[in-house]
This record gives structure tokens, C-alpha cells and sequence, in this order.
């Protein structure tokens, strides 16, 4: 396994005065803007149900959707062999407008991840021609890259479990939410580095940000809840009540155990959204805990945190009494991207903290 003294020397380590650690910074949050930007476009392409309406991976063909009724026709063939339309769209009465509809938001979706992808390889060759990668940092912008790449074949590992002649009408779930929690790691180590690069600009010996044991914690809370709220789109469980804070008139809701207790807990969509309703509570007293441990040394992030879980609880009552409106449900999942950001952005100034008490004994 390669060291990252030699992944770093790989990406042509700037010498000391040639390292442009601002640059770097502001290079990084705008690809950490895109990644918020497919986030809220995958949970529309899921919402809308337009993830199997295209049945084939070409990374370079597929740049362009279909240009003439022909070819459009031919998609709109490929997308009636799936189970997806024979048992649901199409006995909905689905025509080729409609499917021209879920179309673009599938291929919106593979085109952003694309850019992100160009927005990332492009400056990153730049900057290590130029030699103006900070010493340490050139493994993280590898790793970063290879979230990236594993982004795309993930993608299509998702869409294949649900093309085909199968009896499967959806992506499966647990593909889905891969894809998306390692969407939400390369936000978070976007921001976690552009924050250190900021650092660094300011001050030339500034070290990297240490993970402390509580933002651990934190970071552990908030990851079941994004995983259940995977699970729940991927099952269209928010379907399985439209009822707040009572599922179907019951503050605990029936649930058939007879399948075992490990498929129930994985695929029971009743089960699966009382514990998402539930455990974001839980998530609210770590995120609170957090906000407020660093509220002195960063206001702004405390305020972020803050605002950004409330309004994601809120969108998400909002979610379940709307019967799962399609803009309410995709800012639902919007404000969760960026509850990740405002909490690494938090998880860092904990790190900070702990770093300057280490350096004042």
C-alpha cells in the first residue's frame, strides 16, 4: 500500500512558497456546491421514479440524450422490458412524453456527475503541474478522486439491480443508499479539507484538524439516520404513513416479524420510517451537543448546525403530511446535504478546539 509521502510526491508536492492552499480551498467548495447539487437532483430522479429510465451505462454516448423520434423510441423500448413498466408504469398508462419526463432527470443526473467529475480531474492536474499541492494533502485529493470514480460505478451497480427481466420494480435499496452516504462522504471531506487548506493560508504551519471522540460519536448518530432515510426512499416507505407524530392513528405502528428479525428491520417500510421519525431525535441531541460545544470558538457553525436540522426536521414532518409532495420531499433531502456540511464544518472547529487545549499544556 502506498504511504502518502509517495501518493503525495505522485501528485507533484509544491515546494515551500509555491503551495497556493486558498485556491485549493475555494476549488474545493464549489465541487462541494456540485455535490450538494446532485444530491437534491438523485432524490428527484428517485421521487419521480426516473432512475431505470435508462437501462444502459455510456459514459461517453450517453453525454447526449436522444436527438430524433427514432432514437427516442428505442429508449422508450429498452425502459418497456423492465419490470418497472410492465407492472407499474406501465398499466399507469404511461406514453412517451411521460418517459421523456423521467428521462431528463436520469440523464441530468448522470450529466452532473460527469461535470463533478471533470470540475474535480481538471484543476486537480493543474495544480500538480503547477506544484502548488500542500505536502499531505495530495493523498486526500486521490481519495477524493477515487470517491468520485466510485460514485459513477456505484450508480450503475444501483440502476443494474433493477434493469433487466426481473421481478425487482425498483433499484434496490441497499444500493441506493450506498450511493448516496458515499455522496455524502465526499461532501464531507470536501469541506473537512477545504477547511484545512484555509487554515494552512493563514497560517503556514497550521496542522490538519484532528477527529475528536465526540464528533465521532456525532458523525455515527447522523450516519443511521441518513441510512434509514436511504432505506425509506428506496422503499418508498414514506408511503407507509401520512400521519404526524401517529403512523395510521397508532403512536407505535404494527409490524409483521414473521420474515425474521433482520429482514424486518431492513425492508419493513412501517418499521423502517417509525425509526427514522424516531431516531432524528436522537440525531437533534448530538447535533445540539455539537453546535453548542463549539459555539464559542465558531458561531457560525453552531448557527448553521442548528438551522440547518431544524429545518430538516420540519421539511420532514412536512414530507410525511404532504403524502410525500415531490418539492417538500426533494428539499427534505437538499437540507440533508447540507446538514452534513454544516455539521463537518462544525465536526473541524471541535478538532480545532481540541488541537489549540493540546497546544496550551
Amino acid at each position: 500500500m502506498a504511504t502518502s509521502a509517495s501518493v503525495s510526491s505522485h501528485f507533484a508536492v509544491a515546494p515551500r512558497g509555491k503551495a497556493r492552499p486558498l485556491a485549493l480551498a475555494r476549488w474545493l467548495m464549489v465541487v462541494a456546491a456540485m455535490v450538494v447539487g446532485i444530491v437534491l437532483v438523485g432524490g428527484i430522479t428517485r421521487l419521480t421514479e426516473s432512475g431505470l429510465s435508462i437501462t444502459e451505462w455510456n459514459v461517453v454516448t450517453g453525454i447526449l440524450p436522444p436527438l430524433t423520434e427514432a432514437a427516442w423510441a428505442a429508449e422508450f423500448a429498452k425502459y418497456r422490458a423492465t419490470a418497472e413498466y410492465r407492472f407499474e408504469s406501465g398499466p399507469a398508462g404511461m406514453d412517451l412524453a411521460a418517459f421523456k419526463f423521467i428521462f431528463f432527470w436520469e440523464w441530468f443526473h448522470r450529466i452532473l456527475g460527469r461535470l463533478i467529475g471533470l470540475a474535480f480531474l481538471l484543476p486537480l492536474i493543474v495544480f500538480a503541474v503547477r506544484r502548488a499541492i500542500p505536502a499531505g494533502y495530495g493523498w486526500r485529493l486521490a481519495a477524493m478522486f477515487g470517491l468520485i470514480l466510485g460514485q459513477g460505478a456505484l450508480g450503475w451497480y444501483m440502476v443494474s439491480s433493477g434493469v433487466g427481466q426481473t421481478d425487482l420494480t425498483d433499484v434496490s435499496h441497499f444500493r441506493l443508499s450506498a450511493h448516496l452516504l458515499t455522496a455524502l462522504l465526499l461532501l464531507g471531506g470536501l469541506v473537512w479539507t477545504a477547511r484545512d487548506l484555509g487554515r494552512l493560508a493563514r497560517d503556514p504551519a497550521a496542522r490538519p484538524a484532528p477527529l475528536t471522540a465526540g464528533s465521532a460519536l456525532v458523525a455515527l448518530v447522523l450516519f443511521i439516520q441518513l441510512l434509514l432515510g436511504a432505506w425509506v426512499a428506496g422503499l418508498n416507505a414514506g408511503h407507509a404513513a401520512y400521519d404526524w407524530p401517529l403512523m395510521n392513528g397508532r403512536l407505535i405502528p404494527q409490524v409483521d416479524w414473521s420474515d425474521g428479525v433482520l429482514w424486518t428491520l431492513t425492508h419493513d417500510p412501517f418499521l423502517l420510517q417509525f425509526l427514522h421519525r424516531w431516531w432524528a431525535w436522537v440525531a437533534v441531541a448530538a447535533l445540539v451537543w455539537l453546535a453548542r460545544r463549539v459555539r464559542k470558538a465558531d458561531r457560525f457553525a453552531s448557527v448553521a448546525v442548528h438551522t440547518a436540522f431544524g429545518t430538516m426536521v420540519l421539511l420532514g414532518i412536512a414530507t410525511v403530511m404532504s403524502e410525500v409532495s415531490l418539492w417538500i420531499a426533494a428539499a427534505h433531502q437538499l437540507v440533508g446535504a447540507l446538514t452534513v456540511a454544516a455539521t463537518v464544518w462544525a465536526m473541524h472547529s471541535d478538532g480545532l478546539i481540541r488541537q489549540n487545549a493540546l497546544a496550551a499544556r
